[in-house]
């Protein structure tokens, strides 16, 4: 069975910024998305980040300081929640869709050593069940195609609703139906292996990486340096 038929999970994060060193997640989504008309399955959180959101993030994904800090749960322990329920679902073979995976990944390691819990990367198994990132996909199999590549974008290009978007549970099952579309669409993507699906992101990832750290080293920042690490990026890099 083709992954793009099967059932999928997927996960998302709105945070207070984009730094995954520094930033702090304030609500979660891991939403079950079947192939069928049934409702997803969604578990979320609202987390007190611990530290102000600022007004930029807030008037993306509409969490105030304020409200964070009145019904959000401690961050501790909802992170540990997180990522317990992350490692669930890539040790479970069911494949873990993440819009900007690198981003996504990065920052709930990142909060895990915050907080003094087992990050991402000590739980994981050295093969877990794929992760399907539909931005690097996307970048693979359109290469050359020109404007955005955010989920808004990739929502339009491929013929996905986007209601009520950063929203967690929203650009999570979103993210599921752009990924689907894009299997259906490009059928060299869409007939592999899961396994090998992963393994065409990691060298494909890397792969963005290098030709955008190329252009902007040629045109405007002779030092730039681009992640090329897919799912997520070691620490201490």
């Amino acid at each position: 069975m083709s992954w793009i038929t099967g059932p999928l999970v997927a996960f998302d994060l709105e945070t207070t910024g984009t730094d995954i060193e520094t930033d702090r997640i304030v609500t979660a989504a891991l939403v079950a998305v079947d192939t069928d008309e049934r409702r997803p399955q969604a578990r979320t959180w609202l987390l007190d980040p611990g530290v102000p959101i600022p007004p930029q993030a807030s008037a993306i994904h509409g969490i105030s300081t304020e409200h964070a800090r009145a019904h959000g749960a401690p961050a501790g322990p909802a992170i540990e929640e997180i990522a317990s329920a992350v490692t669930a679902v890539l040790n479970s073979g069911t494949p873990l869709v993440v819009m900007n995976a690198r981003y996504d990944l990065s920052l709930l390691d990142r909060e895990c050593r915050r907080h003094g819990i087992e990050p991402l990367a000590g739980r994981l198994p050295e093969r877990t069940s794929p992760v399907i990132d539909p931005l690097v996909l996307d970048k693979h199999a359109d290469r050359y195609r020109k404007g955005s590549r955010n989920l808004k974008a990739l929502c339009e290009h491929y013929g996905v609703l986007l209601d009520d978007a950063h929203n967690a549970v929203a650009d999570a099952v979103a993210a599921a139906h752009a990924s689907r579309s894009l299997g259906i669409k490009h059928a060299s993507i869409g007939t592999l292996a899961p396994a090998e699906l992963h393994d065409l992101q990691v060298r494909a990832a890397a792969e963005q990486a290098a030709s955008l750290q190329r252009y902007l080293r040629r045109t405007s920042d002779p030092e730039a340096r681009v992640e090329p690490h897919w799912p997520f990026v070691p620490f201490g890099r």
